[in-house]
Order: structure tokens, then sequence, then C-alpha cells
């Protein structure tokens, strides 16, 4: 029978495209009438009905037929796009319990929980050319800044209401564009019944969350963005899932999707259920899923939340409260060969993919090749980075000289992974403050502070992002129950921070040195690490061409420190200043050209006094 080989390709773990099996589709009966049939995994199940906007929600109307080990499918006529539903299911102990389709393509809107039929094929793709370039570049040797958005506070509209995806199209997309970004990352856009959560609890994983519009619109503006050469990423949760009555927590009346045992079963920190990723079905159910993500809506990548939680069994547990593997370990060697299986498939149907994780630990190679014993990821957060160059940067200047090597330490492991620097949405909630408010000192010296900041992110090795509202300086922190505070670009300051950024931005995508060579010494040169009582950073990034940036950072509180900087004889130019009036500096520093020369018996360089908080770029000429 046509059902026998995606069944038994669903039960062995290596159905990758199960949503073209499970789930609500359009189809003729055998008497050639046109209907839906669904098809449901429910192996626990006494008995499943269909229930829906179709039948009056009678239970006796469409019961379910069992085809496999645990799969019901049902044939129901006369059923429309956009048509509510649920799955009746009756367990062990003969409790009717209503559960959402895991499969849906798209749902009611919360605080709505049925799903609704949806054809999801038929939307015109005009991004062909953006895929033909993609499939030819080197994602390591390639320019990538990624602006972080939250599409339900990205912005609201008078009187609180979201932004349709419609109105993304129209708005975000431009402004990505002219702020030089290279990427967009979305946080979750699956369907998520707690606007708190921030997506991070999914309830309808095929469903495109229905606050903003339909699957189609969402479609429309991943295509826009292609229209404009800007990558899409999305937020992706393979870790856990929350216990929504409606959801994926104990579907059919017993553990399921999540795993039997009591020890990994439950996170209790976030409330929320751990997928049993090491179940055949669970698998086909997550990288069909990820396969999904990338066929039909042409996301460029995905950001694996919450890697380290899945690859630890004593993550977030306490001693006795989580049983060691087979060799005495804490790795979770289920959740490794899940990584290896996914990262495998990605890149064996999209070579060009992104698979970037969200992990923080350094025990497991997360970015090397899986045949080399690495996790099959091409790029991975740097978090330790982050928490260390938040941290210096929230120390009084006065002070900095103490924690000096917060920013030179991430240097002896940089080219250990293939890194993204995030400075993301944790970092700036929960009390943490906005990363302008971070910086210490005067309103003039937080402007300044960011600033400085921002030229070491983009100097250092390893791609960038950062969260939106940063790029003009919200102090307020971020709040998903409304939209950013761009009414503060109307003030000097957040206008010329703003400026800063965009111009900062498109110098990094046109400078090779600070993108060709990130994974390795032959594109990074200290040319002084150790100067803590001046708190002032001087390196080199190359793109093993011959064009070299210089980088020099005051990052101290005074405007009187005074620098030699060692370099070849020849002429200098600066070709980037934080100090600028335009980007809100304070206008002291007015050099264009240095010349280095050769002192009596010592080495050749030049002198430079740069104003406190503030950096420079220079490139050799001559």
């Amino acid at each position: 029978m046509k059902n026998d080989l995606p069944c038994y390709l669903f039960h062995q773990g290596t159905n990758y495209s199960a949503f073209d099996f499970l789930g609500a589709h359009f189809a003729l009966s055998k008497e050639n009438k046109k209907g839906v049939v669904f098809r449901v995994w429910a192996p626990n199940a006494k008995s499943v009905s269909v229930v829906g906007d179709f039948n009056n929600w009678d239970k006796t109307a469409c019961v379910m037929n069992k085809i496999s080990d645990g799969v019901y499918e049902g044939f129901v006529e006369n059923v429309r796009e956009y048509d509510s539903y649920k799955y009746a299911i009756t367990t062990s102990s003969d409790k009717i319990i209503f559960k959402a389709d895991p499969y849906a393509f798209h749902s009611e809107t919360p605080p709505s929980t049925a799903s609704k039929v949806y054809e999801l094929d038929g939307f015109e793709w005009s991004d062909d050319e953006y895929f033909t370039t993609l499939k030819n570049k080197n994602h390591l040797s390639s320019p990538m800044n990624v602006y972080e958005v939250n599409l339900a506070s990205w912005k609201r509209k008078d009187g609180g209401g979201y932004y349709t995806y419609c109105d993304l199209e129209k708005e975000l997309v431009p402004y990505v564009k002219e702020m030089g970004y290279t990427h967009v990352e979305f946080m979750p856009v699956s369907e998520y019944p707690f606007d708190g959560s921030w997506g991070y609890q999914v309830t309808g994983y095929y469903s495109i969350t229905s606050r903003f519009g339909t699957p189609k619109q969402f479609m429309s503006l991943i295509n826009a963005f292609h229209s404009e050469g800007i990558g899409v990423l999305v937020d992706w949760v393979p870790a856990h899932f929350p216990k929504d009555e409606h959801g994926l927590f104990e579907f059919d009346g017993k553990p399921l999707y999540e795993y039997q045992g009591k020890d990994r079963q439950e996170n209790e920190v976030w409330g929320t259920r751990y997928f049993d990723v090491g179940r055949n079905e669970v698998q086909s159910f997550l990288i069909s899923n990820a396969n999904f993500l990338f066929q039909k809506f042409h996301v460029d990548g995905l950001r694996v939340d919450a890697v380290a939680a899945m690859l630890y069994l004593d993550y977030d547990k306490k001693p006795g409260e989580w049983v060691p593997n087979a060799y005495g370990e804490n790795k979770n060697l289920e959740a490794i060969a899940f990584f290896h299986k996914l990262n495998k498939e990605i890149f064996g149907r999209y070579p060009y993919a992104l698979m970037i994780a969200e992990e923080s630990t350094a025990n497991i190679k997360i970015t090397g090749p899986v045949h080399e014993g690495g996790l099959g990821f091409n790029f991975k957060w740097n978090m330790g980075w982050m928490n260390d160059t938040l941290s210096y940067m929230s120390t009084d200047p006065l002070f900095r000289k103490y924690h000096h090597n917060k920013l030179t330490f991430s240097l002896t492991y940089a080219f250990s992974e293939n890194y993204i620097l995030p400075i993301s949405h944790d970092e700036v909630v929960h009390g943490k403050k906005s990363l302008l408010d971070r910086m210490p000192g005067r309103y003039e010296d937080k402007f300044a502070g960011n600033r400085a900041f921002l030229g070491y992110m983009m100097a250092h090795p390893g791609k960038k992002l950062t969260f939106m509202g940063e790029e003009y300086g919200q102090f307020k922190e971020w709040d998903y129950k409304e939209g950013l505070e761009f009414f503060l670009t109307d003030y000097s300051m957040h206008q010329k921070l703003q400026t800063f950024y965009k111009e900062l931005n498109h110098f990094y995508k046109t400078t090779p040195s600070l993108y060709l060579l990130d994974n390795g010494w032959d594109g990074f040169e200290w040319i002084d690490a150790d100067l803590s009582d001046k708190n002032l950073y001087s390196f080199i990034r190359k793109d093993g061409k011959g064009n070299n940036l210089v980088v020099v950072i005051n990052l101290s509180g005074s405007d009187d420190v005074e620098y030699f900087l060692k370099l070849p004889e020849g002429k200098y130019k600066v070709s980037f200043n934080s100090d600028l009036v335009k980007y809100g500096g304070s206008g002291k520093f007015r050099n264009k050209v240095f010349k280095s020369v050769k002192r009596r018996n010592k080495e050749s360089g030049f002198t430079v006094k740069l104003p406190k908080l503030s950096f420079i770029y220079l490139e050799k000429i001559s």
C-alpha cells in the first residue's frame, strides 16, 4: 500500500518529510470525492477521532482507523481551508483528551488552541537567483552580521496591535537593508500559546504563528528579505516543549514525545518536558521539522536553542536527580547521535545551510565534523566571550585595569570553534539592563562606551549578532509586551548612534580583513595585548592578501592616553573613527593620516592619542 513506506520510515526514525504524510492534507477518497485525510501518531490511545468545524465537533462523526503501529488515519469530505480541528483521543484509562495536530500547518490565534486546515503549497517564490549565489558562498570566509528580532515587539501599531507579516515586509526589510546587516534572525516563529515565553515554548512546530498572519504571508516576508540579499535565520527549539493541555505533553495519555524516565523527562526550572530524541518517531518529527523550515519556507539556517540542555544529563539537576550514561558520564549519548543525524541530513539536502548551536560548554566539539567526533554544526554562539566582554564593559573604567584579561582571554580559544559573537535578547532583560545602560559614566560616556564596544566586537574574530534596539541605544530593557522605542531616534545622540551602527555595519561588510580569515591566527595578530594600565588594546586583522586593518581601542576614562603604535614604515590612513561628531563623539581626534618612521635604534611606528572610550581603524596606504 502507498502508506506502507512512509509509515515504515517514520517508525524507523528516517522519514525526514513526515509532514507530507502525517497531519491534514487535501486529497481524494477512493470514490474520487474531495476532502482531507488526517493522520496522527498516538500508539497508547484506545481510539482516535478527528473533530472540527466540518462535523460540529462530534466525536463519533469520524473515528479514525489504525493503519500502522500507532498511526491513525481518517478521511473527511467537505472540509474547507481554515476549518478548525483537533484530535479526540481516548486514552488507555478511557479519558477523552483533545489535542492539536502536531503536524498542522496553521493554528488558531492564541488564546484559542485548535489546528486549522491549510494548503501550504502554491506560493510563488522569486529567490532562485539568491540561492544560486548562496550555493557558491563559503560562510566561514563571508561577512555575517545578524540583526536579531522578536517579531511581536520590533514595532507595535497604535493601540498595541501586532505588526503583521505584511507590515514587517514593508518596514523591517528596508530597515535591515539600510542598516547594513547581512542576516536577520527571528526568535521562534512556530506557534506558541504564551507570549511571555517569547516563542520558546512551542505547541505547533509546523505552524508558523498566526499572530502576524498566514504561513504564505510569512513566506512573502522571507522572499522579500532574499530579494534584498539578506539571509533569514529562525530560532528552533528541539530540546523541550511546554505542558499545555492541547500540545505534545503526554499526547495520547502517556509520555510519548517526552522521555519516559523521570530522570530525563522534565526541566523543572523551565516547567517543560524534554523531547525523547532517542525515540525513532521523535527523530522523524524533529528532523522533518528542520527540513520543513528549509524546504517550505526557504530559511537560510536555524539557531538551535538550548543545545547544552540536550547534551548533558545533569543540566539544571542536583546530584541524585540524574542517572549517568552507560560509560558513567553525564553526556546524553542519544542527543549526540541525534545531532549527528540532524546535521548530516540537513547539510546533505542544503549544503548552504547555517546550523548554529546556542551552547555554553567546551566539553564537546560543537562545530567539528561528525566523522571527527564533532556534532556537525557550522557555527556556535560564543557565550564565554559574551559574558566576559559585558562584564568588562559594565566595569567603571577606573577599575578596568584589574579585568584586562576579560577582553584578551577569548583569543586563547577564539579558533577552537567557528564562533558567532552574540549580544542577544537574553542580555537585555531581567534586570541586566540594556546594552547602552550597562555602560558606566555620564550620558555621553554611555554612548561613547557603546561605540567603543562595537568597535572591539566588529574587529574581534567571529561573526556578529546584536539584538534589535541596540543599534540606536534603547535605554529601557526589552519588553516583549510593547514595541521598541524608536521615537528615541528623534533625539540627537540616539540618532547619531544609529548612524554609527549603520556606517560600521557597512564598513564591516566591505572590509575583507574583518571577516575573511575569522578562524585562525593567520587572520589576527596582537600588536599589544598587555596595556592594562592604559585600558588600551591594539591588534591587526588580516585578509591574507596584504590588506591589513590596524585596530586601536581606548577603553579608559581618560583623554590623555598616549600610545606608541609599532607598525612597519609607511603611511597609514584612518579608515574609521568612532569619535566623529556625526557619531556623537567629541571630535577631538582629527588625524587622518599617520606616518610610521623608524626611530634611532628602535622600532618604527608613531604616537596616537585617542579620546576616552573610542577606537580607530587604520589602513596602510604606502
